[in-house]
């Protein structure tokens, strides 16, 4: 049975022998959620290798390439609320292990890959592993750590995601340079070899003791609803358009499933997620800026690549190294954001951070062709910034609203909408940038012989290659490639700074500010009188 929203929730304590090692585990966790990102931001520093023909990638096309990566994003979108659930009953390390070990299989067999087909199969079980590591990573966290110190973990979890996002580009630049391109999937390998053995040594089992019923036709809906909503967003993304019926279909199949899943939630004596706690403002306010910072910032990481390589001529591992501000920024600050939050409030710390990542954004409506490299550097670090002010502080509202036993459901909330709001991000504003960008190629496009027009305007990277084929006639294409990509970078960075802007307002209306009393702080709603450990 779920606890009612808005009651103190009486945590038991970490037993000693756990509590001694706790930070050591927390490495082990963050280990592990590494794996996760630092293979999302390898591959997208390889697309274009594995798109040019044996024996340097496979040949794969502009439409193969996309679902490389949206397999593996269905498959784990599909399957995060379920994999928390299954942590919460059956215990996180199990899952955290079969998650890790089903990851590493899929990678090797990603590295060895001998067609489009075979990538984009391999990716989805390489989704199906990383759906059950993302959530169980987080709820283990929440109970080898006492209440008082998980805001200062989740920080330093946080700021593991910027060391993926840093090595992550390098890495791939590096293994590219000196290696063929399946290497970027079998690097996991070894990493997830010692990360199997750091595990099964240090990290202790946990589950929710009185988990109750099976919720069968919850879990099924959820999974159902989910796949479909994402295939919609996708898929809407892939043809630049949202009004086609096989883009339709799908998103209002999704949300009418997802509909029947919260009243069918709402209506269980036994549900998977209790949906009261939704009706807390906090809540719903920092689940809300989980998904439109990671909506916002998935659209511009998308087309940061091409400017960075199509339009500056950037190497894949030169792109990669102009990426580090923004991860040394999440680095550096995400593991004392919450030192910032006591002082000033959530309220007052996220609403910032979101000001200061719809500028970020907005300050891509300003680059050209020969913006200089600080400048870019210099954004990118506010972005890291606002990011590392905003991730901490309301992973933290989401994790402790819910009870101790129920920590797979909340990072199963927390990880679901990252990653529906950061498909939706890169489908939506992908759609933008393609429709903008096919508008001003085409008066451009009369040279081109009519067989490789229509490619041609597909996008920027297939303009350049029919500019290429065209030899010294394809320089004044070139041009105009370049000068349409800017202008629809443009359009697409003030729709994806209006999104942040969105996320700054319903946090400074909805998150808790800094409560006070006659000068004094507030006691903690929640917090349960316990005692607090001495490290």
């Amino acid at each position: 049975m779920s606890i009612p929203s808005g009651a103190p929730v009486a945590a038991p304590r970490v037993p000693e022998a756990v509590h001694r090692r706790r930070w050591a585990i927390l490495g082990v966790l963050m280990f592990s959620l590494l794996i996760v990102v630092l293979d999302n931001s390898i591959l997208n520093v390889a697309v274009k290798t594995i798109a040019s023909p044996a024996p340097t990638g496979i040949g794969a096309t502009q439409s193969e390439l996309e679902w490389a990566i949206n397999s593996y994003t269905l498959v784990f979108a599909g399957l995060l609320f379920t994999a928390g659930l299954l942590g919460d009953r059956i215990g996180r390390k199990k899952v955290l292990l079969a998650g890790i070990l089903v990851f590493g299989i899929g990678s090797a067999l990603a590295a060895l890959s001998s067609s489009p087909g075979e990538l984009i199969t391999w990716r989805a079980l390489m989704g199906f592993g990383a759906a059950f590591v993302m959530p169980a990573t987080l709820a283990v966290l929440m109970n080898v750590f006492e209440r008082d110190e998980q805001p200062k973990a989740i920080g330093i979890w946080a700021g593991s995601v910027g060391l993926g996002i840093a090595i992550g580009p390098i890495t791939g630049g590096l293994l590219l340079e000196h290696f063929w391109w399946g290497s970027i999937f079998l690097v996991n390998v070894p990493v997830v070899v010692l990360a199997l053995i750091a595990m099964a040594v240090l990290v202790p089992d946990s589950k929710d003791p009185a988990p109750g019923r099976v919720d069968p036709l919850g879990v099924v809906l959820s999974v159902i609803g989910l796949v479909l909503l994402v295939y919609g967003i996708i898929r809407g993304g892939e043809l630049a358009s949202f009004t086609d019926v096989t883009v339709l279909a799908p998103l209002i199949g999704g949300l009418l499933v997802l509909t029947g899943f919260v009243w069918h939630e709402k209506r269980s004596s036994h549900p998977s997620i209790d949906i009261a706690y939704f009706r807390e403002p906090a809540f719903s306010a920092a689940v809300a800026a989980i998904a439109l910072v990671f909506f916002a910032l998935m659209g511009v990481t998308f087309f940061s690549a091409f400017y960075l390589q199509s339009v500056r001529g950037y190497t894949a591992l030169e792109s990669g190294l102009l990426i580090l501000p923004l991860a040394a920024a999440q680095m550096i600050f995400a593991p004392r954001a919450r030192l910032v939050v006591d002082r000033f409030g959530a309220r007052a710390v996220c609403t910032v951070g979101m000001l200061l990542v719809a500028a970020g954004l907005a300050a891509f409506a300003l680059f050209d062709a020969d913006t200089p490299l600080w400048v870019l550097c210099l954004v990118f670090f506010v972005q890291g910034t606002g990011m590392a002010h905003i991730m901490p502080p309301v992973t933290v509202a989401v994790m402790q609203a819910l009870p101790r036993e129920r920590a797979g459901s909340g990072s199963a909330i927390n990880n679901t909408f990252r990653q529906v709001g950061g498909a939706l991000g890169i489908a939506v504003l992908g759609s933008v940038l393609s429709t903008v960008y096919r508008g001003d190629i085409e008066g451009h496009l009369d040279g081109v012989p009519a067989a490789a027009r229509d490619v041609a305007g597909e996008s920027i990277e297939a303009t350049l290659g029919v500019a290429e084929k065209l030899g010294p006639a394809g320089k004044p294409l070139v041009a105009a490639a370049n000068d349409a990509f800017i202008g629809a970078m443009h359009v697409t960075a003030l729709g994806s700074a209006a999104v942040a802007l969105i996320g700054a307002a319903v946090v400074a209306l909805f998150l808790p500010g800094r409560p006070v009393v006659r000068g004094e702080r507030v006691p903690d709603p929640l917090d349960t009188g316990e005692p607090v450990r001495q490290s």
